[in-house]
């Protein structure tokens, strides 16, 4: 989105800090397009993979499939609350022209601590049920400054640093119904409505004694989006096994992308923000969100949940027109992507009056995927594994606390060709720790019955 900011040029010579508490991500690659996508889904879903396009229950939101509102138990009220902590770190590898240097830099983001979501739940009628939540959807934060390399502009101006900043988030607000046509088989229908602000700040400065004549003065640009759109979902679950002991689901959604239109202000200053503004231009930018398909089987039964997920985003075909370049002509280009998820839960016994930690549920998952842009031809692929527990609060009941952690990674060490500079640079590889926590509430509580006293 972000035309002229500089990307791995910026990275090769430059250095990155954290945003401030209000941003949730903290990664170079956000520079371009509504910047990092959140994991979709509560803690419990968070840490089972990502999982759970096809697990019904009476007893927790369905974030992930709007048929899964139909499960909600009649007269009955679900809440769930969600916070995550991120902890992140970038890698990079220098190059000295094309052979590689001998050490590897690292910065180190700050930690964050943000709101994830909140959804309700509820029944509207008879096999009808009634969802809302909201959640981020992307969230984009960098901040790096490059040098430049040019001779000609060594020798006629003098030393010239280039900076980098941004920061906004994409929030999704989702409503819809879930109708269990008839018994097993359910469908459901949300529209969604996006809405955020993400800026691109880029700047240039001058620093140490002029070589030439005149005078030079900083320039500021930014690049302000601001969101508003609504988007839809529509989804499906069968139960193609359901006896008194075992339960096989299949469930299905798709996403209906097209074109976000934010409104788009660049505005170019000379000197800083209170100065002289040199350029101002007001338009529609161009950015689409992908069509989208999640596709997952879930086994249950007493002890156990297994999910298995697949989820299919068609990026480069909505964005095929879209390309955008960075430092040196490198081309920044939409791919489609691909995510391969599983999940897995164990609970000991539910029913265990004595034993509280056989009460437990014991989480773990793991996926893999594209991440939905490539760098002069070279894809990022994105791997997690998660892990974690649910806290049951009160014997039979469903209100509880979802505790789990989520080590993962994207990009490696590799590197391209600036096509311009003849000049190899590294990608960047990311490892993070993303800790979640969860409080699901009110599950087994009948909120619309009036009580009787005999």
């Amino acid at each position: 989105m972000a035309a002229v900011a500089i990307f791995f040029g910026a990275l090769s010579v430059g250095s990155a800090s954290a945003q401030n508490a209000a941003v949730s991500a903290y990664s170079p690659y956000t520079m371009y397009g509504v910047g990092e996508l959140g994991t979709h889904g509560n803690a419990i879903n968070r840490t089972m993979g990502g999982t759970g396009v096809a697990m019904r229950s009476t007893q927790v939101v369905s974030l992930l499939n709007p048929a899964g509102y139909s499960a909600t138990m009649a007269k009955s009220f679900m809440l769930d609350v969600g916070i995550e902590g991120n902890f992140l770190k970038n890698q990079q590898r220098k190059y000295n022209s094309t052979s590689i240097d001998d050490y590897t830099t690292a910065a180190n983001a700050k930690n964050m601590v943000n709101f994830r979501e909140i959804a309700i739940q509820m029944p509207v009628a008879k096999r009808l049920g009634f969802g809302f939540s909201l959640m981020p959807y992307g969230s984009v934060g960098y901040k790096m400054h490059t040098f430049e390399q040019s001779e000609d502009i060594w020798g006629t101006v003098g030393g010239v640093m280039y900076n980098y900043q941004g920061d906004g988030d994409l929030t999704e607000v989702k409503a819809g119904f879930g109708w269990e046509v008839f018994r097993g088989f359910s469908i459901g229908i949300a529209a969604k409505y996006y809405w955020g602000n993400i800026q691109h700040n880029y700047s240039t400065s001058i620093y140490g004694d002029y070589v030439g004549s005149g005078s030079f003065v900083s320039t500021t640009g930014l690049d302000d989006y601001a969101f508003s759109n609504f988007k839809f979902q529509a989804g499906l679950q069968w139960n193609v096994v359901s006896t008194k002991k075992r339960m096989i689901t299949i469930g299905a959604t798709y996403d209906y992308g097209g074109p976000l239109r934010p409104k788009l202000s660049k505005t170019v200053y000379i000197g800083d923000y209170s100065s002289t503004i040199v350029s101002q231009e007001d338009s529609r930018g161009q950015m689409r969100l992908p069509h989208a398909v999640n596709a997952g089987v879930t086994y249950q039964d007493a002890k156990i949940i297994a999910n298995v997920d697949y989820a299919y985003n068609n990026w480069g075909g909505d964005n095929a027109f879209f390309q955008q370049d960075a430092f040196s002509g490198m081309s920044i280009k939409y791919v489609d992507t691909h995510t391969y998820k599983v999940g897995f839960e164990y609970v000991p016994n539910r029913f265990d009056v004595r034993n509280y930690l056989k009460r437990v549920s014991y989480r773990i998952g793991a996926r893999y995927g594209d991440y939905y842009q490539s760098f002069e031809g070279r894809r990022i692929h994105q791997w997690a594994v998660t892990a974690g527990f649910g806290f049951p609060l009160r014997f039979m009941g469903a209100t509880s606390i979802n505790a789990g952690i989520e080590v993962g990674g994207r990009g490696d060490l590799s590197s391209v060709i600036m096509p311009k500079l003849n000049k190899r640079i590294g990608l960047i590889r990311q490892n993070y720790i993303k800790v979640n926590l969860g409080f699901a509430l009110f599950g087994e509580d009948y909120w619309f019955v009036r009580p009787k006293i005999d």
